[in-house]
Protein backbone atom coordinates (compact mmCIF):
# COMPACT_ATOMS: atom_id res chain seq x y z
CA UNK A 1 0.00 0.00 0.00
CA UNK A 2 1.27 3.17 -0.70
CA UNK A 3 2.53 5.76 2.02
CA UNK A 4 1.36 8.98 2.95
CA UNK A 5 4.64 10.64 1.77
CA UNK A 6 4.29 8.95 -1.35
CA UNK A 7 0.97 10.23 -2.00
CA UNK A 8 2.22 13.97 -1.29
CA UNK A 9 5.18 13.13 -3.57
CA UNK A 10 3.21 12.46 -6.40
CA UNK A 11 0.57 15.34 -5.22
CA UNK A 12 3.71 17.60 -5.77
CA UNK A 13 5.11 16.71 -8.45
CA UNK A 14 2.27 16.54 -10.65
CA UNK A 15 -0.01 19.11 -9.16
CA UNK A 16 -1.03 20.57 -12.06
CA UNK A 17 -1.60 17.50 -13.85
CA UNK A 18 -3.99 16.03 -10.68
CA UNK A 19 -5.83 19.25 -10.78
CA UNK A 20 -6.57 19.03 -14.55
CA UNK A 21 -7.63 15.50 -14.26
CA UNK A 22 -9.68 16.25 -11.32
CA UNK A 23 -12.04 19.03 -13.40
CA UNK A 24 -12.38 17.15 -16.31
CA UNK A 25 -13.55 14.32 -13.96
CA UNK A 26 -15.84 17.00 -12.45
CA UNK A 27 -16.73 18.34 -16.27
CA UNK A 28 -18.36 15.11 -17.09
CA UNK A 29 -19.92 14.10 -14.26
CA UNK A 30 -17.67 11.52 -12.73
CA UNK A 31 -17.32 12.88 -9.14
CA UNK A 32 -18.88 10.03 -7.47
CA UNK A 33 -16.82 6.87 -9.60
CA UNK A 34 -13.46 9.00 -8.70
CA UNK A 35 -14.39 9.83 -5.00
CA UNK A 36 -14.61 6.32 -4.51
CA UNK A 37 -11.80 5.51 -6.80
CA UNK A 38 -8.85 8.44 -5.77
CA UNK A 39 -8.90 11.91 -4.74
CA UNK A 40 -12.52 13.94 -5.16
CA UNK A 41 -12.85 17.38 -6.93
CA UNK A 42 -15.80 18.04 -4.73
CA UNK A 43 -18.87 17.65 -6.46
CA UNK A 44 -21.78 15.10 -6.71
CA UNK A 45 -22.44 12.93 -9.46
CA UNK A 46 -24.91 14.48 -11.80
CA UNK A 47 -27.86 11.61 -12.60
CA UNK A 48 -30.31 13.66 -14.65
CA UNK A 49 -32.34 12.84 -17.12
CA UNK A 50 -30.79 14.29 -19.83
CA UNK A 51 -27.22 13.04 -19.09
CA UNK A 52 -25.61 10.42 -21.20
CA UNK A 53 -25.19 7.03 -19.66
CA UNK A 54 -22.11 6.33 -17.35
CA UNK A 55 -20.20 4.48 -19.52
CA UNK A 56 -20.30 6.93 -22.34
CA UNK A 57 -19.53 9.99 -20.67
CA UNK A 58 -16.52 7.73 -19.29
CA UNK A 59 -15.51 7.40 -22.72
CA UNK A 60 -15.81 10.68 -23.58
CA UNK A 61 -13.99 11.81 -20.02
CA UNK A 62 -11.14 9.57 -21.21
CA UNK A 63 -10.91 11.50 -24.79
CA UNK A 64 -10.57 14.39 -23.04
CA UNK A 65 -8.02 13.60 -20.64
CA UNK A 66 -5.73 12.92 -23.60
CA UNK A 67 -3.95 9.57 -25.30
CA UNK A 68 -2.51 8.07 -21.93
CA UNK A 69 -6.38 7.69 -20.71
CA UNK A 70 -7.42 6.64 -24.32
CA UNK A 71 -4.87 4.41 -24.26
CA UNK A 72 -6.08 2.84 -21.20
CA UNK A 73 -9.78 2.97 -22.25
CA UNK A 74 -8.27 0.91 -25.45
CA UNK A 75 -6.73 -2.20 -23.07
CA UNK A 76 -10.06 -2.31 -21.12
CA UNK A 77 -12.03 -2.41 -24.18
CA UNK A 78 -10.13 -5.93 -24.73
CA UNK A 79 -11.31 -6.89 -20.97
CA UNK A 80 -14.32 -8.27 -21.88
CA UNK A 81 -13.72 -11.32 -19.17
CA UNK A 82 -14.26 -8.18 -16.25
CA UNK A 83 -16.71 -5.67 -17.80
CA UNK A 84 -20.02 -5.75 -19.25
CA UNK A 85 -21.04 -5.02 -22.98
CA UNK A 86 -22.42 -1.61 -22.34
CA UNK A 87 -18.90 -0.53 -20.95
CA UNK A 88 -17.05 -2.38 -23.64
CA UNK A 89 -19.31 -0.92 -26.64
CA UNK A 90 -18.30 2.46 -25.14
CA UNK A 91 -14.74 2.05 -24.46
CA UNK A 92 -14.47 0.50 -28.70
CA UNK A 93 -15.48 4.09 -29.61
CA UNK A 94 -12.75 5.97 -28.16
CA UNK A 95 -11.26 8.28 -30.67
CA UNK A 96 -7.68 9.44 -30.45
CA UNK A 97 -7.43 12.14 -33.05
CA UNK A 98 -5.94 15.28 -32.53
CA UNK A 99 -5.59 18.67 -33.86
CA UNK A 100 -3.55 19.27 -36.66
CA UNK A 101 -0.53 21.28 -35.88
CA UNK A 102 1.36 23.60 -37.80
CA UNK A 103 4.71 22.22 -39.39
CA UNK A 104 6.53 24.79 -37.83
CA UNK A 105 5.61 23.89 -34.35
CA UNK A 106 7.06 20.29 -35.74
CA UNK A 107 10.08 21.97 -37.51
CA UNK A 108 12.93 21.83 -34.67
CA UNK A 109 12.48 18.29 -34.03
CA UNK A 110 12.53 17.48 -37.49
CA UNK A 111 15.30 19.41 -38.01
CA UNK A 112 17.62 17.66 -35.39
CA UNK A 113 16.57 13.87 -36.06
CA UNK A 114 17.36 14.13 -40.10
CA UNK A 115 20.63 16.65 -39.56
CA UNK A 116 19.41 19.10 -42.08
CA UNK A 117 15.95 21.22 -42.94
CA UNK A 118 13.48 18.38 -44.52
CA UNK A 119 13.54 20.02 -48.02
CA UNK A 120 17.05 19.17 -47.89
CA UNK A 121 16.97 15.49 -46.68
CA UNK A 122 14.40 14.98 -49.08
CA UNK A 123 13.13 15.23 -52.98
CA UNK A 124 10.07 16.96 -51.86
CA UNK A 125 8.67 17.69 -48.92
CA UNK A 126 5.12 18.17 -47.86
CA UNK A 127 4.31 20.74 -44.71
CA UNK A 128 1.02 19.93 -44.65
CA UNK A 129 -0.38 17.14 -42.55
CA UNK A 130 -1.42 13.90 -44.15
CA UNK A 131 -3.04 12.53 -40.39
CA UNK A 132 -3.01 13.73 -36.88
CA UNK A 133 -3.61 11.59 -33.97
CA UNK A 134 -2.95 11.96 -30.23
CA UNK A 135 1.19 10.93 -30.29
CA UNK A 136 2.15 11.91 -33.67
CA UNK A 137 1.51 13.54 -36.71
CA UNK A 138 2.40 12.46 -41.03
CA UNK A 139 3.52 14.08 -43.88
CA UNK A 140 4.01 12.83 -47.11
CA UNK A 141 7.51 13.00 -48.51
CA UNK A 142 10.03 11.86 -51.63
CA UNK A 143 13.35 10.67 -50.81
CA UNK A 144 16.00 11.54 -53.75
CA UNK A 145 15.73 7.88 -55.45
CA UNK A 146 12.13 8.89 -55.86
CA UNK A 147 10.72 6.36 -53.62
CA UNK A 148 7.16 8.03 -51.67
CA UNK A 149 7.26 7.81 -48.16
CA UNK A 150 5.49 9.07 -45.17
CA UNK A 151 7.25 10.94 -42.42
CA UNK A 152 6.02 10.21 -38.98
CA UNK A 153 6.76 12.95 -36.58
CA UNK A 154 5.97 12.76 -32.81
CA UNK A 155 4.13 15.56 -31.29
CA UNK A 156 6.62 17.62 -29.09
CA UNK A 157 6.24 17.34 -25.03
CA UNK A 158 4.12 14.39 -25.36
CA UNK A 159 6.74 11.79 -23.73
CA UNK A 160 7.08 13.93 -20.45
CA UNK A 161 2.97 14.46 -20.19
CA UNK A 162 2.06 10.63 -20.50
CA UNK A 163 4.97 9.90 -17.91
CA UNK A 164 3.36 12.38 -15.97
CA UNK A 165 0.01 10.29 -15.94
CA UNK A 166 1.24 7.44 -15.66
CA UNK A 167 2.87 8.29 -12.12
CA UNK A 168 -0.85 8.90 -11.12
CA UNK A 169 -2.48 6.43 -12.84
CA UNK A 170 0.06 4.09 -11.06
CA UNK A 171 -0.23 5.63 -7.59
CA UNK A 172 -4.43 5.29 -8.07
CA UNK A 173 -3.99 1.70 -8.86
CA UNK A 174 -2.14 0.81 -5.86
CA UNK A 175 -4.27 2.41 -3.98
CA UNK A 176 -6.83 0.81 -5.00
CA UNK A 177 -5.95 -2.44 -4.71
CA UNK A 178 -4.93 -1.90 -1.41
CA UNK A 179 -8.42 -0.95 -0.27
CA UNK A 180 -10.77 -2.89 -2.22
CA UNK A 181 -10.66 -6.78 -2.81
CA UNK A 182 -13.09 -6.50 -5.44
CA UNK A 183 -11.04 -4.41 -7.62
CA UNK A 184 -7.74 -6.94 -6.79
CA UNK A 185 -9.09 -9.30 -8.60
CA UNK A 186 -8.82 -6.88 -11.85
CA UNK A 187 -5.31 -6.71 -10.94
CA UNK A 188 -5.21 -2.65 -11.81
CA UNK A 189 -1.74 -2.25 -10.72
CA UNK A 190 -0.55 -5.02 -13.51
CA UNK A 191 -3.09 -2.96 -15.83
CA UNK A 192 -0.90 0.08 -15.52
CA UNK A 193 2.18 -1.42 -16.01
CA UNK A 194 0.87 -3.50 -19.13
CA UNK A 195 -0.11 0.51 -20.39
CA UNK A 196 3.20 2.03 -19.37
CA UNK A 197 4.85 -0.68 -21.53
CA UNK A 198 2.74 -0.32 -24.50
CA UNK A 199 3.21 3.69 -24.27
CA UNK A 200 7.21 3.54 -24.09
CA UNK A 201 7.22 1.19 -27.30
CA UNK A 202 4.95 3.29 -29.04
CA UNK A 203 6.64 6.52 -28.32
CA UNK A 204 9.76 4.92 -29.33
CA UNK A 205 9.52 5.17 -33.19
CA UNK A 206 12.71 2.58 -33.15
CA UNK A 207 10.42 0.03 -31.85
CA UNK A 208 7.75 0.23 -34.51
CA UNK A 209 10.38 0.33 -37.39
CA UNK A 210 12.07 -2.94 -35.57
CA UNK A 211 8.55 -4.15 -35.33
CA UNK A 212 7.85 -3.88 -39.20
CA UNK A 213 11.16 -5.42 -40.39
CA UNK A 214 10.38 -8.30 -38.11
CA UNK A 215 7.14 -8.88 -39.18
CA UNK A 216 8.25 -8.65 -42.40
CA UNK A 217 11.20 -11.40 -42.23
CA UNK A 218 8.35 -13.55 -40.73
CA UNK A 219 5.82 -13.00 -43.36
CA UNK A 220 8.11 -13.15 -45.89
CA UNK A 221 6.70 -16.50 -47.71
CA UNK A 222 3.10 -15.00 -47.90
CA UNK A 223 3.93 -13.12 -50.78
CA UNK A 224 0.71 -10.88 -51.15
CA UNK A 225 0.98 -9.21 -47.44
CA UNK A 226 3.26 -6.38 -47.67
CA UNK A 227 4.82 -4.54 -44.67
CA UNK A 228 6.23 -0.76 -45.09
CA UNK A 229 10.19 -0.73 -45.76
CA UNK A 230 12.12 1.36 -42.98
CA UNK A 231 14.26 3.86 -44.50
CA UNK A 232 16.99 3.97 -41.46
CA UNK A 233 18.90 6.22 -42.24
CA UNK A 234 16.40 9.09 -41.84
CA UNK A 235 15.05 7.78 -38.95
CA UNK A 236 15.37 8.78 -35.09
CA UNK A 237 13.40 7.28 -31.79
CA UNK A 238 10.87 10.96 -32.37
CA UNK A 239 10.78 10.63 -36.17
CA UNK A 240 9.81 7.45 -38.82
CA UNK A 241 10.28 7.47 -42.65
CA UNK A 242 8.93 4.54 -44.32
CA UNK A 243 7.34 3.55 -47.55
CA UNK A 244 4.25 5.32 -48.91
CA UNK A 245 1.36 2.66 -49.69
CA UNK A 246 -2.08 3.35 -50.96
CA UNK A 247 -4.80 1.26 -50.83
CA UNK A 248 -8.52 0.97 -49.61
CA UNK A 249 -9.33 0.20 -46.19
CA UNK A 250 -11.82 -3.31 -45.05
CA UNK A 251 -14.68 -1.65 -44.50
CA UNK A 252 -17.19 -3.20 -47.31
CA UNK A 253 -17.25 -5.12 -50.12
CA UNK A 254 -18.82 -3.35 -52.51
CA UNK A 255 -15.80 -0.50 -51.74
CA UNK A 256 -13.08 -3.23 -52.48
CA UNK A 257 -14.90 -4.61 -55.51
CA UNK A 258 -14.84 -1.19 -57.43
CA UNK A 259 -10.94 -0.83 -56.83
CA UNK A 260 -10.43 -3.97 -58.57
CA UNK A 261 -10.10 -6.37 -55.15
CA UNK A 262 -11.76 -9.48 -54.55
CA UNK A 263 -13.35 -9.24 -51.10
CA UNK A 264 -13.43 -13.27 -51.11
CA UNK A 265 -9.36 -13.15 -51.50
CA UNK A 266 -8.67 -10.94 -48.84
CA UNK A 267 -10.89 -12.63 -46.28
CA UNK A 268 -8.58 -15.73 -46.91
CA UNK A 269 -5.45 -14.21 -46.80
CA UNK A 270 -6.43 -12.05 -44.03
CA UNK A 271 -7.55 -15.63 -41.78
CA UNK A 272 -4.14 -16.91 -43.20
CA UNK A 273 -2.22 -14.08 -42.09
CA UNK A 274 -3.72 -13.60 -38.31
CA UNK A 275 -3.27 -17.67 -37.65
CA UNK A 276 0.27 -17.20 -39.22
CA UNK A 277 1.34 -14.60 -37.10
CA UNK A 278 -0.29 -15.89 -33.49
CA UNK A 279 -0.09 -19.41 -34.05
CA UNK A 280 2.80 -19.67 -35.91
CA UNK A 281 5.59 -17.19 -35.94
CA UNK A 282 4.49 -15.99 -32.26
CA UNK A 283 4.84 -12.24 -33.13
CA UNK A 284 0.89 -10.41 -34.22
CA UNK A 285 0.19 -7.30 -35.46
CA UNK A 286 -2.08 -6.72 -31.75
CA UNK A 287 -4.74 -4.26 -33.27
CA UNK A 288 -5.65 -5.14 -37.01
CA UNK A 289 -8.70 -2.92 -37.43
CA UNK A 290 -9.56 -1.24 -40.35
CA UNK A 291 -7.54 1.66 -39.88
CA UNK A 292 -4.40 -0.05 -39.98
CA UNK A 293 -4.73 -2.37 -42.70
CA UNK A 294 -4.92 -1.56 -46.48
CA UNK A 295 -6.45 -3.56 -49.30
CA UNK A 296 -3.98 -3.78 -52.79
CA UNK A 297 -5.43 -4.93 -55.86
CA UNK A 298 -3.05 -7.91 -57.79
CA UNK A 299 0.43 -7.24 -58.23
CA UNK A 300 0.23 -9.10 -61.35
CA UNK A 301 -2.38 -10.42 -63.57
CA UNK A 302 -2.92 -13.71 -62.11
CA UNK A 303 -2.11 -12.69 -58.54
CA UNK A 304 -4.55 -12.31 -55.99
CA UNK A 305 -5.24 -9.29 -54.19
CA UNK A 306 -2.94 -8.18 -50.87
CA UNK A 307 -2.70 -6.88 -47.74
CA UNK A 308 -0.63 -4.36 -45.94
CA UNK A 309 -0.16 -4.44 -42.05
CA UNK A 310 0.22 -0.17 -40.70
CA UNK A 311 0.94 1.33 -37.77
CA UNK A 312 3.41 -1.36 -35.96
CA UNK A 313 3.38 0.59 -32.81
CA UNK A 314 1.89 -2.35 -31.18
CA UNK A 315 2.73 -5.98 -31.55
CA UNK A 316 1.92 -8.91 -29.30
CA UNK A 317 4.60 -11.79 -28.74
CA UNK A 318 3.13 -15.59 -28.27
CA UNK A 319 4.82 -17.92 -26.15
CA UNK A 320 5.05 -21.84 -28.13
CA UNK A 321 3.02 -23.06 -24.61
CA UNK A 322 0.44 -20.57 -24.85
CA UNK A 323 0.32 -20.93 -28.56
CA UNK A 324 -0.17 -24.59 -27.96
CA UNK A 325 -2.73 -23.84 -25.14
CA UNK A 326 -5.08 -21.51 -27.53
CA UNK A 327 -4.82 -24.16 -30.31
CA UNK A 328 -6.05 -26.99 -27.67
CA UNK A 329 -8.68 -24.93 -26.54
CA UNK A 330 -10.15 -23.95 -30.23
CA UNK A 331 -9.74 -27.27 -31.21
CA UNK A 332 -11.41 -28.76 -28.16
CA UNK A 333 -14.14 -26.52 -28.70
CA UNK A 334 -14.56 -27.71 -32.33
CA UNK A 335 -14.55 -31.00 -31.43
CA UNK A 336 -16.87 -31.10 -29.12
CA UNK A 337 -14.87 -31.99 -25.63
CA UNK A 338 -16.07 -30.19 -23.05
CA UNK A 339 -13.65 -31.30 -20.23
CA UNK A 340 -11.05 -29.95 -22.63
CA UNK A 341 -12.00 -26.45 -22.98
CA UNK A 342 -12.61 -26.81 -18.76
CA UNK A 343 -9.07 -27.81 -18.59
CA UNK A 344 -8.17 -25.21 -20.88
CA UNK A 345 -10.08 -22.62 -18.56
CA UNK A 346 -9.01 -24.27 -15.09
CA UNK A 347 -5.42 -23.04 -16.59
CA UNK A 348 -5.74 -19.89 -17.55
CA UNK A 349 -7.82 -18.61 -14.56
CA UNK A 350 -6.00 -15.84 -12.59
CA UNK A 351 -8.63 -15.10 -10.27
CA UNK A 352 -8.36 -18.36 -7.89
CA UNK A 353 -9.76 -21.34 -8.04
CA UNK A 354 -13.35 -22.59 -9.36
CA UNK A 355 -15.16 -25.67 -9.08
CA UNK A 356 -14.51 -28.08 -11.44
CA UNK A 357 -18.02 -29.10 -12.12
CA UNK A 358 -18.97 -25.16 -12.46
CA UNK A 359 -16.04 -24.86 -14.95
CA UNK A 360 -17.68 -28.23 -17.13
CA UNK A 361 -21.09 -26.88 -16.92
CA UNK A 362 -19.99 -23.68 -18.73
CA UNK A 363 -17.94 -25.88 -20.94
CA UNK A 364 -20.65 -27.83 -22.16
CA UNK A 365 -23.32 -24.34 -22.83
CA UNK A 366 -20.03 -23.40 -24.77
CA UNK A 367 -19.84 -25.98 -26.97
CA UNK A 368 -23.38 -26.41 -27.57
CA UNK A 369 -23.10 -23.39 -28.91
CA UNK A 370 -20.22 -23.10 -31.32
CA UNK A 371 -19.21 -26.69 -31.40
CA UNK A 372 -20.62 -27.15 -35.01
CA UNK A 373 -21.12 -25.33 -37.82
CA UNK A 374 -18.88 -22.22 -38.63
CA UNK A 375 -16.48 -20.64 -35.93
CA UNK A 376 -17.80 -17.12 -35.98
CA UNK A 377 -15.05 -15.84 -33.41
CA UNK A 378 -16.92 -12.80 -32.53
CA UNK A 379 -20.20 -14.92 -31.91
CA UNK A 380 -18.03 -17.43 -29.27
CA UNK A 381 -16.19 -14.00 -27.55
CA UNK A 382 -19.86 -12.77 -27.15
CA UNK A 383 -20.67 -15.70 -24.87
CA UNK A 384 -17.01 -16.61 -23.95
CA UNK A 385 -16.52 -13.62 -21.92
CA UNK A 386 -19.85 -13.41 -20.28
CA UNK A 387 -19.10 -16.94 -18.71
CA UNK A 388 -15.83 -16.19 -17.56
CA UNK A 389 -17.08 -13.13 -15.77
CA UNK A 390 -20.32 -15.14 -14.33
CA UNK A 391 -17.66 -17.86 -13.36
CA UNK A 392 -15.00 -15.29 -11.95
CA UNK A 393 -12.62 -15.96 -14.17
CA UNK A 394 -9.47 -13.41 -15.07
CA UNK A 395 -7.58 -14.35 -18.05
CA UNK A 396 -3.86 -13.56 -18.41
CA UNK A 397 -2.76 -10.06 -20.32
CA UNK A 398 -1.06 -11.85 -23.01
CA UNK A 399 -3.76 -14.65 -23.48
CA UNK A 400 -6.29 -11.42 -23.83
CA UNK A 401 -4.29 -9.77 -26.64
CA UNK A 402 -4.24 -12.58 -28.42
CA UNK A 403 -7.85 -13.00 -28.42
CA UNK A 404 -8.32 -9.08 -28.94
CA UNK A 405 -6.01 -9.84 -32.48
CA UNK A 406 -7.91 -12.58 -33.70
CA UNK A 407 -11.39 -11.40 -32.91
CA UNK A 408 -10.79 -7.83 -34.24
CA UNK A 409 -9.55 -9.64 -37.79
CA UNK A 410 -12.38 -11.75 -36.97
CA UNK A 411 -14.81 -9.06 -37.35
CA UNK A 412 -12.89 -6.73 -40.49
CA UNK A 413 -12.79 -10.13 -42.72
CA UNK A 414 -16.79 -10.62 -41.64
CA UNK A 415 -17.85 -7.45 -42.51
CA UNK A 416 -16.38 -7.84 -46.13
CA UNK A 417 -17.40 -11.53 -46.94
CA UNK A 418 -20.71 -12.83 -45.00
CA UNK A 419 -20.54 -16.31 -43.26
CA UNK A 420 -16.98 -16.02 -42.96
CA UNK A 421 -15.59 -19.08 -41.35
CA UNK A 422 -12.29 -19.05 -39.70
CA UNK A 423 -12.26 -22.79 -38.78
CA UNK A 424 -11.69 -23.12 -42.29
CA UNK A 425 -8.81 -21.48 -42.11
CA UNK A 426 -7.99 -22.98 -39.09
CA UNK A 427 -7.92 -26.30 -40.00
CA UNK A 428 -5.65 -26.02 -43.64
CA UNK A 429 -3.33 -24.26 -41.25
CA UNK A 430 -2.86 -27.02 -38.33
CA UNK A 431 0.32 -29.24 -40.74
CA UNK A 432 2.09 -26.16 -41.01
CA UNK A 433 1.96 -25.30 -37.14
CA UNK A 434 2.93 -28.98 -36.58
CA UNK A 435 5.79 -28.70 -38.64
CA UNK A 436 7.07 -25.21 -37.33
CA UNK A 437 6.79 -26.42 -33.82
CA UNK A 438 9.19 -29.64 -34.67
CA UNK A 439 11.43 -26.77 -36.69
CA UNK A 440 12.09 -24.90 -33.52
CA UNK A 441 12.93 -27.83 -32.18
CA UNK A 442 15.61 -29.51 -34.96
CA UNK A 443 17.11 -25.68 -34.31
CA UNK A 444 21.03 -26.31 -34.30
CA UNK A 445 21.32 -24.25 -31.37
CA UNK A 446 18.80 -26.32 -29.49
CA UNK A 447 19.89 -29.62 -30.49
CA UNK A 448 23.25 -28.62 -29.11
CA UNK A 449 22.48 -27.44 -25.62
CA UNK A 450 20.24 -30.60 -25.24
CA UNK A 451 23.44 -32.78 -26.48
CA UNK A 452 25.24 -30.73 -24.08
CA UNK A 453 22.90 -30.90 -20.98
CA UNK A 454 22.52 -35.02 -21.55
CA UNK A 455 26.21 -35.13 -21.83
CA UNK A 456 26.89 -33.55 -18.50
CA UNK A 457 23.73 -35.59 -16.77
CA UNK A 458 25.75 -38.79 -17.87
CA UNK A 459 28.44 -38.13 -15.56
CA UNK A 460 25.74 -39.05 -12.83
CA UNK A 461 25.16 -42.30 -13.82
CA UNK A 462 28.23 -44.24 -12.65
CA UNK A 463 27.07 -42.56 -9.27
CA UNK A 464 23.29 -43.38 -9.92
CA UNK A 465 24.63 -47.28 -10.32
CA UNK A 466 26.93 -47.19 -7.29
CA UNK A 467 23.80 -45.80 -5.48
CA UNK A 468 21.44 -48.24 -6.64
CA UNK A 469 23.96 -51.13 -5.47
CA UNK A 470 24.62 -49.76 -2.01
CA UNK A 471 20.69 -49.77 -1.41
CA UNK A 472 20.72 -53.31 -2.00
CA UNK A 473 22.92 -54.25 0.22
CA UNK A 474 21.90 -52.38 3.03
CA UNK A 475 18.14 -53.69 2.15
CA UNK A 476 19.84 -56.75 1.99
CA UNK A 477 21.09 -56.83 5.73
CA UNK A 478 18.21 -54.95 7.52
CA UNK A 479 14.72 -55.21 5.71
CA UNK A 480 11.67 -57.83 5.35
CA UNK A 481 11.03 -59.38 1.95
CA UNK A 482 8.18 -56.48 0.77
CA UNK A 483 10.55 -53.77 2.26
CA UNK A 484 13.40 -55.79 -0.13
CA UNK A 485 11.14 -55.59 -2.81
CA UNK A 486 10.21 -51.44 -2.69
CA UNK A 487 13.74 -51.20 -2.60
CA UNK A 488 15.04 -53.43 -5.62
CA UNK A 489 12.01 -51.41 -7.62
CA UNK A 490 13.98 -48.13 -6.66
CA UNK A 491 17.36 -49.16 -7.47
CA UNK A 492 16.07 -50.61 -10.64
CA UNK A 493 14.96 -46.91 -11.18
CA UNK A 494 18.23 -45.86 -10.69
CA UNK A 495 20.28 -48.41 -12.75
CA UNK A 496 17.31 -47.92 -15.50
CA UNK A 497 17.98 -43.95 -15.68
CA UNK A 498 21.58 -44.47 -15.29
CA UNK A 499 21.51 -46.74 -18.38
CA UNK A 500 19.51 -44.18 -20.51
CA UNK A 501 21.80 -41.26 -19.49
CA UNK A 502 25.28 -43.37 -20.66
CA UNK A 503 22.82 -44.52 -23.97
CA UNK A 504 22.47 -41.18 -24.42
CA UNK A 505 25.57 -39.44 -23.61
CA UNK A 506 27.21 -41.96 -26.31
CA UNK A 507 24.66 -40.81 -28.80
CA UNK A 508 25.72 -36.94 -28.16
CA UNK A 509 29.33 -37.79 -28.22
CA UNK A 510 28.21 -39.26 -31.90
CA UNK A 511 26.71 -36.58 -32.96
CA UNK A 512 29.24 -33.93 -32.24
CA UNK A 513 31.91 -35.73 -33.36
Amino acid sequence: MPSILETVTVAARDRARMAEVSAIIARFGLDSLWARLGPSPGRGDRTGEDEPALPTRTRRALEALGPTYVKLGQILATRRDMLSDEWIVAFEQLQSDAPRLSFDVLRPAVEAALGEPPETAFAAFDTAPLAAASIAQVHRATLHDGTDVVVKIRRPGIRRAMEADLRLLRHLAALIEAHSAAARRIMPTAMIDQLGREILDELDFTSEGRNADLLRADLADIDRVVVPRIHWQHCSGGVLVMDYIAGVSPRDPETLRSAGIDPSSIADLGAQLVLEMVLVNGRFHADPHPGNLLCLPPATKDGGSRLALLDLGSVGFVSPRRQHEFLTFILALRNNDPAGVADMLALWSQAGEVPRERLLAASERLVARHGTGALVLNAMVADFFPLLRKEGLVLPPDLVLIFKAMVTMDGVLSNIVADFDLSEALTALRGRMVASRLTKLAEPARIEALLLELSRLSADAPRLLRAATARLEREDRTTSGDGLERAMRHSGTLVASALVLHALAGVAVALLK
